[in-house]
């Protein structure tokens, strides 16, 4: 998309949007860990985190909408509505997860999307894998198995974080087929729109009244996820996708600093040497992929 020299500066700024973006969906995870491990009063459920997290985004990105006013174009409900539903799965299971977890962890384990995707797409896509995908998603196995710490003792909440993986590769195949007839703001609107319903209802039946604090919280975490996706968007229209995904391993280093920072957690050398493997698999496995679109 960017190859003349004109373009170049872009690159810097898009390169300053994806760290920006990272940062604030590694905040997200970080302010659903406080929520619920009880930092800021009774903890709360993951259903009542994704309340927050769907409702308060939809707040943000229809001001966006009535802001910039995009051509809208008949969605396909259908496909929005499988979207959402693995996209509201994958978060509640992904908070639940960093509540009982080291937030690095949980979000390397949430890096085996792309090996979940590549999967799915065989039967779902029509898709062929070739030896350098599957040796990708095989490095990237190996790293989510040492993460689950087999020789010790396993932590349950890591295949919350497996089953949040899962439902965020699946989701990844449905927005592939949204991606090729409808606008990326228009799917934000109407996945945050449904995202919303179903987190309401979900909540409803376990609603356990917010404090101050944490309706605070819950308003923060959906506003600075709708910035993450807003920065994200920004950078994706100024340059090449393979050069916007590598930065998403930048959530990783920021989820590190942040658990270290709030919660005083140190990665180990289990975590290190898992997450190091993960990122190095999924990253062979979105590279390939973009060299074979190429």
């Amino acid at each position: 998309m960017e190859t003349s020299g004109e373009h170049q500066p872009d690159r810097r700024v898009t390169a300053a949007l994806m760290v920006a973006a990272t940062a604030l969906f590694a905040a997200t995870s970080l302010i659903a860990k406080a929520i619920g491990t009880g930092a800021l009063g009774p903890a709360l459920p993951p259903l009542m985190v994704s309340f927050g997290r769907f409702g308060f985004a939809l707040a943000g990105i229809a001001l966006a909408l009535a802001v910039m006013r995009p051509v809208l174009t008949r969605p396909a409900w259908g496909t929005h509505l499988a979207r959402t539903l693995c996209g509201w799965g994958g978060i509640t299971l992904m908070f639940a997860a960093v509540a009982q977890m080291p937030l690095p962890d949980a979000t390397a384990i949430s890096f085996l999307s792309p090996v979940f995707t590549m999967m799915l797409a065989i039967p779902l896509l029509g898709e062929r894998v070739g030896p350098v995908r599957w040796g990708a998603a095989v490095i990237a196995l190996i790293g989510a198995a040492i993460l689950l710490r087999p020789t010790g003792a396993i932590q349950p909440a890591a295949f919350l974080a497996l089953g949040a993986a899962a439902a965020m590769g699946l989701e990844a195949i449905f927005i592939k087929r949204l991606t090729a007839r409808e606008g990326r703001l228009q799917i934000l609107i109407v996945n945050n729109g449904m995202g919303a319903v179903i987190a309401t209802v979900a909540a409803l039946t376990i609603w356990a009244a917010p404090n101050p604090a944490q309706w605070a919280a819950l308003a923060a975490l959906g506003l600075i996820m709708a910035g993450g996706q807003a920065l994200n968007l920004a950078a994706m229209r100024r340059a090449d996708a393979s050069f916007v995904a590598p930065f998403f391993y930048l959530t990783l280093v920021w989820a590190a600093g942040f658990d270290l920072w709030v919660f005083g957690v140190l990665p180990d050398g289990v975590s290190l040497i898992g997450a190091a493997m993960l990122v190095a698999g999924a990253g062979l496995l979105v590279w390939r992929d973009r060299q074979r679109r190429r």
